[in-house]
């Protein structure tokens, strides 16, 4: 019987018991433990050591050193690879370390891969987990990589057109590529995978992880499918190896597990020297993961995020962490870095790296366009700019009052204040609606309006898109448009 396919065997697995001896590996090591080195010779490794961008090189004992090498400037581009798994459809904030760590190779004229896990994210990766993910459909998995990979080319293409700046004499834009690992997994047989990348694998040395350790010994056990997540990646690594050249993989700081298989994989059966790089992983105030799981992530798709939402989750950060984001998130030298944050020592009030950071990195994701819409947005909620608000589009209304009723009124002749606020059902009928609008608990357009009988003039209080924003209290807006102005 032929074997079945890896794509199509993701189900009905069964939970793991017991522990082998681990087969030595040889052990990551803290990039901040080299030498320094002088800026004008660093090259992409120590360069991005220092920007705090690289965490941990695999393997240790000697071969940083020749990674750092392979990459110094001069020498022939290397492929550097990152795996994203579609457990969403979008990718979020925590991501971003990830995708910048691959266009800080790409800038420095290698080539670089994304590899969205198509295949993989049927399985769920075990890493950091007390307990398994919860099953995705097929067709669900299948639409968020394509959602993915959508999301990966806006970022590159973003960071191609508005962030890149070739200097002179320096290496060009290397070329950047978005794989599916369902192309190749989905294909491959099981028996197959057993007999050849299966058995270069020891189980001594995925049982003796940490992760692992603590689920197999926990009361709901690991199934078959997760125990054998990190044979796939590996074998990711191993076919872009083949089909790429690939000599990196990068991951968070949670991935090293994984990285050390696919390192294992792939020196076992090529006799190549490959490496591995973490880049850290993004918290919250209280410590926890950026991420779908913690229920506290910041979106890079529109539909999920706007663009005002993400640009005012950076501009509220705290002086305390502004600075390793700017060197995290954006692309600016260390040295305008270094100036940033000495004039927000003299202007604090002034939020200059906040503002800079949310701008860089919205323009990353969103472009020009929505840099712009994020700053409109601001101008008009904190600022009550008319103008602003006037330059609105109807989707930019919607993201930045989500919870906002909306009517569509007919102007009257002579129609009021007090009119337009019943009418939207914004106050009460009576004495109460109207003295609530006395008492200076309404505004129109960000203007207090004190007169219930003040009568509605277009450009003042209908503006000239044809929307008026009432607002009642401190919080609650009401977005009106007009008809037949």
């Amino acid at each position: 019987m032929a074997a079945p396919a890896l794509g199509r065997c993701c189900s009905g697995a069964a939970g793991l018991r017991g522990g082998l001896r681990r087969a030595p590996l040889p052990a990551p090591r803290p990039l901040h433990e080299r030498a320094p080195r002088s800026r004008s010779s660093a090259g992409l490794l120590a360069a991005q050591c220092e920007r705090g961008l690289f965490q941990e090189v695999f393997p240790g004992q000697g071969a940083e050193e020749q990674l750092a090498a392979l990459l110094e400037p001069g020498r022939p581009p290397v492929t550097a690879y990152c795996g994203f798994d579609p457990t969403a459809d979008s990718l979020h904030v925590g991501h971003l370390p990830a995708v910048a760590a691959l266009l800080h190779f790409q800038r420095a004229g290698h080539n670089v891969v994304a590899v969205v896990g198509g295949a993989t994210a049927r399985l769920g990766d075990p890493s950091g987990r007390l307990r398994a993910r919860e099953p995705v459909a097929a067709g669900r998995v299948r639409a968020h990589a394509r959602a993915l990979r959508l999301c990966l080319w806006r970022l590159f293409e973003n960071h191609r057109r508005l962030l890149w700046a070739p200097g002179p004499g320096g290496p060009g834009l290397g070329r950047a590529e978005v794989l599916d690992n369902a192309r190749w997994l989905g294909r491959q047989p099981l028996l197959g995978f057993l007999c050849g990348a299966g058995g270069r694998l020891r189980m001594g040395t995925l049982l003796s992880r940490q992760g692992c350790r603590e689920r197999l010994r926990s009361a709901e056990g690991m199934s078959l499918a997760e125990f054998v997540y990190p044979a796939l990646q590996a074998y990711d690594f191993l076919h872009l190896h083949r089909r790429r050249g690939c000599r990196v993989q990068l991951g968070g700081a949670d991935q090293m597990g994984n990285i050390m298989s696919g390192y294992e994989l792939v020196t076992k059966m090529t006799g190549t020297d490959v490496f591995g790089i973490t880049v850290p992983l993004i918290t919250s105030t209280t410590g926890d993961k950026l991420g779908k799981t913690a229920g506290n992530a910041v979106w890079l798709n529109r539909d999920k995020t706007s663009p005002f939402e993400l640009y005012q989750f950076f501009v509220r950060q705290q002086d305390d962490i502004v600075e390793k984001y700017l060197k995290l998130f954006t692309f600016l030298p260390l040295e305008e870095i270094a100036h940033i944050m000495e004039m927000h020592a003299k202007e604090p009030e002034k939020w200059g790296p906040q503002k800079r950071l949310a701008a860089e990195v919205t323009k990353l994701v969103h472009g020009t366009e929505g840099l712009e819409s994020a700053k409109r947005c601001t101008r008009a909620l904190y600022y009550s700019s008319v103008e602003a608000l006037e330059a609105m589009s109807d989707q930019e209304l919607q993201e930045l009052f989500k919870q906002a009723p909306s009517a569509e009124l007919i102007l009257e002749p002579g129609m009021s204040v007090l009119d337009l606020c019943r009418k939207a059902n914004a106050i009460q009928d009576g004495p109460s609606g109207y003295q609530k609008i006395t008492d200076g608990g309404v505004s129109v357009n960000g203007i207090r309006v004190t007169n219930p009988e003040t009568v509605l003039i277009l450009g003042q209080h209908i503006l000239k898109n044809g929307v008026s924003l009432l607002r009642v209290g401190k919080k609650n807006y009401y977005i009106i448009k007009w008809l037949q102005l």
